[in-house]
């Protein structure tokens, strides 16, 4: 008898339907930014909100309270963006590090993918400015 176990941070293989392209880095930012170069204020733009939607709300939900489509099939539930108690104890470089490294780079959820090879810094910057506006509340 063979026994399949499931993991928490699994995925399910789904036939390809034509769906609408992510919101990727355009030509002319296809090089990644240094994050030196990202001197430049981070301000949350129509596409920071439609790029969270594409990589962050099937987990943390379309709302950023944690209860995204795919929330209940993890194993550690994600993080609720909208809790400023935990989230005002953070620094915006722990939210940088943990989207583009992923969550088990800085201790947190193994299932938390690493973004850096898909979006470039500037994009992450912007992701955790969105994360502060969800919070309603300013890094540690």
């Amino acid at each position: 008898m063979l026994i399949i176990g499931i993991s928490g941070c699994g995925e399910k293989k789904t036939e390809k339907t034509s769906t609408p392209k992510p919101p990727l880095k355009t030509e002319s930012q296809s090089l990644q930014l240094k994050e030196e170069s990202v001197s430049e204020p981070v301000f949350v733009t129509e596409k920071t909100r439609k790029t969270y939607q594409w990589y962050c709300a099937q987990c943390h939900g379309i709302e950023g309270k944690g209860n995204g489509v795919n929330a209940k099939f993890l194993t550690v539930p994600p993080r609720d963006h909208t809790k400023a108690e935990y989230l005002e104890t953070r620094t915006d470089e722990q939210f940088f590090e943990a989207i583009k490294f992923g969550g088990l780079s800085v201790g947190r959820a193994p299932c938390m993918p690493a973004w850096g090879n898909t979006l470039n810094d500037f994009t992450i910057h912007e992701l955790v400015r969105y994360i502060r506006e969800l919070c309603q509340c300013e890094a540690l």
